[in-house]
Parts: structure tokens; sequence; C-alpha cells
């Protein structure tokens, strides 16, 4: 029987080997979000061979995600089945994208169901339009930054511990005015914020912080979560200031591209079914939406 066991910055290690040998593009299963929103998901893992097993609750129940890594799928799939049964709770799969959905159907034909999340689907950007603003579909945005730039003696500076604590008023002042539109994923997203600042460095996270006249005004940051793809766990910035959140965008994308010369996507994470998150993502113009599917057993 597999030992679940509740992740700590020790495991890192072992799980940032695993997720470059899945090299998904996916933001589910890198070690810092898995890390910094344990508090609300409750995730527990098991290393099994090249593959990590992965339960968790979401929406109050106990689920499963995808067992991400290499080697064979079948065992660890039995494996997560013998478990379930064990715990008497369904067995569910979650955070399974279109090539597992290939995979599974291929190892075990006829025994999944799938039902697409479209509130988790991720979406996926060219780093280079993002640092650029380029075509004419990105051309209010590119207007946005020249206004910002020509209103402001701005700057964009690496994020680093010294840096955190006024992200963190910055970050107050954002939630309170926010918590009204977005409700309790307002509050969770708050405290998945302060356990990635509380980590930064051991998460290996990186990002930046914009500065206007010489205010804080906006952060972001993330983690590579595949060999060519950058995952933005957070990016916040003074909605009234017009121009903030382009530039933050922009300016990330700017800063990782010269650090990361083998960067070519920018993974800018789910809506969450909020209409306004999923208007404001599709302004930036994704390349594509990266699907998740639950998979149910037909039979279970």
């Amino acid at each position: 029987m597999i030992q679940f066991k509740t992740v700590t910055l020790c495991d890192k290690e072992w799980v940032d080997e695993i997720v470059m040998a899945e090299n998904s593009p996916s933001a589910d299963y890198n070690f810092g979000n898995i890390y910094i929103w344990d508090k609300h998901y409750r995730q527990l893992v098991c290393r099994f061979g090249d593959r990590m097993l992965t339960k968790l609750r979401y929406e109050g129940k106990p689920v499963f995600v995808f067992p991400i890594g290499s080697g064979p799928l079948a065992p660890a799939i039995e494996a997560l089945k013998e478990y379930a049964v064990y715990k008497g709770t369904p067995f569910v799969l979650r955070g399974v994208t279109a090539a597992h959905k290939e995979q599974l159907e291929t190892e075990f034909p006829g025994r999944f169901s799938f039902e697409a999340e479209t509130r988790n689907f991720d979406y996926i950007y060219q780093a280079e339009r993002l640092a650029t603003y380029t075509g004419k579909a990105l051309h209010g945005k590119k207007n946005h930054c020249n206004r910002f730039e020509a209103e402001n003696d701005w700057a964009f500076v690496p994020l680093t511990r010294e840096l955190i604590p006024s992200c963190l008023d910055m970050l107050d002042v954002w939630t309170e005015e926010n918590t009204e539109r977005l409700d309790k994923s307002v509050s969770n997203e708050h405290d998945a914020i302060i356990r990635a600042f509380a980590a930064f460095e051991s998460l290996g996270l990186e990002g930046g912080v914009l500065y206007a006249n010489g205010k804080v005004v906006g952060f972001s940051l993330g983690e590579m979560c595949s060999r060519d793809t950058f995952d933005v766990h957070f990016e916040k910035a003074e909605i009234s200031i017009n121009g903030a959140y382009p530039m933050v965008c922009r300016e990330l994308t700017r800063m990782l591209l010269q650090r990361h010369p083998e960067l070519r996507w920018m993974n800018r994470e789910d809506d969450m079914g909020f209409e306004s998150l999923r208007r404001s993502k599709l302004s930036y113009k994704p390349e594509y939406l990266l699907e998740k599917f639950i998979a149910r057993e037909i039979n279970g």
C-alpha cells in the first residue's frame, strides 16, 4: 500500500526531477504550486518509482492527480486505485491533460470517462509576443505601456527578499480592494502568496517588482514548469494606474527571456471560472488553452 505524506521543502529535489521528466506546460504539477497551495488543497505526495502520486481535497472531496513522470503508467494507476478502494473513496483523477487522456485511453481502453474542466484550462502564451506586444491584436497593450512609461518615473527590478515587505504592503491594499469582486478566492490566494514569499529562495521562485515614482505598483512571481515554459503563479498590480498590469507582464517576460534563452511559453494559469479573469487573460491573446479533464472509472 502506498504511503502518502505532507509535502515539505525537503521533497523539492525529487519532485523537480519528476516534473522535468514529465515536461508538461501544465501549472498543476510543479513543486511551487503544490507547496504554496497546500493549506487550501491539503496535498499529499508519494514517490512511486519515477512517478509522483498526489492526493488532495478539491471542493471538500478527496481526489487524485494524474501520476506524472516517466516509466510504466499502469502500476501507478493501479496503486492509486488500490488506495482509493482501501479508503472507501471514489477513484477520480484530476489535472488530466489531453496527452494524459490519450495515455489512459491507450493503456486502459474503455475504463475511464472524461469530463472537460474549462475553468481549469491554462492560458498559454508565446513569450516573445508578451515581451513586445507586437501585432494588431496586442496594440492596445502596447499603448497602455507607452502611456505608463510617459506618465511615470518607473523601474522594473528582480524580486529579492528585501523587496518582499513592500510587495506585501501593496498586496494588503490590493486584497482589500478586490475582496468583494473575487469573493473567498482572494483570501485563499492571499495565503498562498504569503507562503510563496516565506519560502521564496527555497522554492527557487523568480519574479519582479514594478515601481512608479518610487512606489511599488505591481509584482509577479513564478517558476519554470517545463524545459521551455514559465508558470506565472501570481501577478498583482494597482488597477487604478493605467498600464500597470501590461507593464508587469511585459517586463517579467523580458527579464525571463534574458535569464532563460530556452523559454518559449508563458503559462498564466487558469481563470478559476471568473468572467473578469477570463476576459483579462483572453485580452493578452493566448496561443492556446491547455485543456484539463476529470477522469472517472466507468464501472468504478
